[in-house]
């Protein structure tokens, strides 16, 4: 998909961020000279062609007290996983879970949930409820603690190398 120069301006205002004020959309169109709808609709088209996947907030859990963060991992029945996952992803403490492909015969694991805590028994008494929630669906699980913060980034566009 080409872009034009709207969507490029548009893109280079926002991969950032979105403005921390009541009306993020507004001030993104009073910064291009356009209105905050007009921000809005070319961002919905954006996300409906694929262009973009996604606009979401991407909290830093250690900047709001939750140190104790583990994306927790399971071996779910197949038939199931789907199912419960979307039950999973609702719970509070679950930032998000998808399902990935087993690597077997080493990994076993095909539902990922991130876990949030302050610390590491928050997490693994919230690993608890999941497993409960999971029955007799569940056949192995474990918690891979964050040891580092990765720093999140959207969209970029390439600057244009000029001679």
């Amino acid at each position: 998909m080409a872009l034009d120069d709207f969507d490029r301006q548009l893109i280079a205002a926002t991969q950032g961020g979105l403005p921390l004020v009541p009306r993020p959309y507004d001030a993104v169109g009073e910064r291009l000279g356009v209105s905050g709808q007009q921000v809005r609709e070319r961002l919905a088209q954006m996300l409906e062609t694929g262009l973009i996947r996604r606009i979401g907030a991407v909290p830093n859990h250690y900047r709001l007290g939750f140190t104790a963060n583990g994306m927790s991992v399971w071996d779910v029945d197949d038939a199931l996983v789907d199912q419960l996952g979307e039950r999973i992803g609702q719970l509070p403490g679950v930032s998000h879970c998808y399902r990935r492909p087993r690597r077997l015969p080493s990994w076993p694991y095909n539902l990922f949930a991130m876990l949030h805590g302050r610390t590491r028994a928050e997490v693994e008494q919230q690993a608890v409820q999941l497993q409960e929630l999971l029955g007799s669906a569940c056949r192995g699980h474990g918690i891979l603690y964050s040891t580092a913060i990765l720093k999140k980034t959207g969209l970029r566009l390439r600057q244009s190398q000029e001679s």
